[in-house]
This record gives structure tokens, sequence and C-alpha cells, in this order.
């Protein structure tokens, strides 16, 4: 289990980098992060990875929630009585 204060760097490395990707439209910035913190901890590195991945898993997850209920709506209201 990884050390908290490292979860915690990790978790707020993570934010900044995903904050600066939607800024920038530099989809994977997180690689040349993850670059540079193996080159100094790999235990860091391992945690931010592991951050970014949930955190753009998640956002993937409600994309894909979002656009399965727009299409439903968008059905439902072709489908509906006048």
């Amino acid at each position: 289990m990884a050390d908290p204060a490292v979860t915690e760097m990790a978790n707020k490395l993570a934010e900044e980098c995903l904050a600066v990707q939607t800024a920038t439209g530099e989809d994977r910035l997180f690689m040349q992060v993850g670059d540079v913190l193996g080159a100094s901890s790999q235990t860091l590195e391992e945690a931010f990875l592991t951050a970014i991945r949930v955190r753009m898993a998640e956002i993937q997850g409600r994309n894909f929630l979002k656009k399965k209920l727009a299409e439903h709506r968008a059905q439902a209201s072709k489908t509906a009585p006048e």
C-alpha cells in the first residue's frame, strides 16, 4: 500500500495535470508528467499514473452515460404522442 502522503501528492498532481490537459488540449500530457516523475521517484510516478487513469476512466464513464441519456431522450421525443 502506498504511503498516504505519496497518494495525496499524486492525487493533487493528477487534478492539476488534468486541468492543464483540458486547457491546452494536450491529451497525453500526463504521460510526459509521468516520465518526469519517474526520473526521480518511481513510487510517485506509479501513484500519479494510477490517479490519472482512474480520473480519466471516470470522465469516460460519465461521457458515455451523458451520451446514452441524450440518445434516449432524443428517441423518446420522436416517439412521444403529440
